[in-house]
């Protein structure tokens, strides 16, 4: 794709303005010589979704979904990839040459590299705190690293039912424990915390004297206590910008075509938008 050619792209959600999409896509753009590229945010409801999208035109390279839109938008598609499917969410949009919107999910492989970079590429079993989206996101992860089984840390039953029945779909074995005792999880080697921002503040006086790693999906405020108190203690810490970049980096990769995307200027450009926060 010349970088000559104007493309638009854009991260669609509500709420959407602390979205750090366009700073991440923008810093890929400039690093990429894409000069005429732009990156924007617009806050889009279920409602608005189909009206905004039969609006637009050729100019425009993809989307970014963020919620409440990751399902809102399937409809709406042309085709959307297996790994979309498996969790039946679309982060990505992209429009292909000839017209089609295609649909993809680039939350999943984005959580599989970022434990990667970190030297994570197998895990004997691990731990999931929470049961929303972001947790079937991470069990769908799961399925590719994880050899033995996945305990679901949870505040009721219906979201244990949903929780093993994502497994079941999945093919990870999901067993699933009350949220009264989210303490236990922390000594599994992996622990994926997917639960939103204050619910597990509370487990950082349970971290073990030597804990594996934990991936917090959190990146604002950051560290979270949680976080926090697992450095102090010396294990490894992924967190939500990681996440943020590599899910980012896949979908400028599919938009624009050019590989690889780059991750160091992404991930400086998040870090400077965080801190100036």
């Amino acid at each position: 794709m010349s970088s000559s050619t104007a493309k638009r792209a854009a991260v669609l959600g509500s709420p959407i303005a602390h979205s750090l999409s366009p700073v991440l896509h923008r810093a890929a753009y400039a690093a990429l010589g894409l000069d005429q590229w732009s990156y924007d945010r617009f806050e889009v409801d279920e409602a608005a979704l189909p009206g905004f999208v039969a609006g637009l035109d050729d100019s425009w390279a993809g989307l970014s979904l963020t919620m409440p839109l990751k399902r809102a938008i399937i409809p709406l598609l042309d085709s959307i990839t297996e790994t979309a499917a498996s969790v039946e969410a679309v982060n990505t949009v992209v429009f292909t040459d000839d017209g089609r919107k295609a649909g993809d999910n680039t939350d999943i492989p984005g959580m599989v590299a970022a434990l990667r970079e970190r030297g994570i590429e197998k895990a004997d079993e691990a731990a999931v705190l929470g049961a929303g989206a972001t947790a079937s996101s991470a069990l769908a992860a799961l399925a590719r690293i994880c050899t033995g089984p996945v305990t679901a840390y949870v505040r009721s039953e219906a979201r244990a039912d949903e929780m093993r029945g994502w497994g079941r779909r999945l093919g990870v074995e999901v067993c699933t424990a009350d949220w009264s005792r989210a303490a236990d999880a922390l000594s599994a080697p992996l622990v994926i915390a997917t639960t939103p921002a204050g619910a597990a503040d509370a487990l950082a006086e349970s971290v073990p004297e030597h804990p594996g790693t934990l991936f917090d999906v959190l990146y604002d405020p950051w560290p979270t206590p949680l976080a926090a108190a697992w450095s102090a203690r010396g294990g490894a810490v992924v967190g939500g910008l990681d996440l943020l970049v590599h899910q980012a980096a896949l979908q400028v990769e599919q938009m624009t075509g050019r590989t690889p995307a780059p991750l160091a200027a992404m991930r400086e450009a998040g870090e400077r938008a965080l801190a100036a926060r």
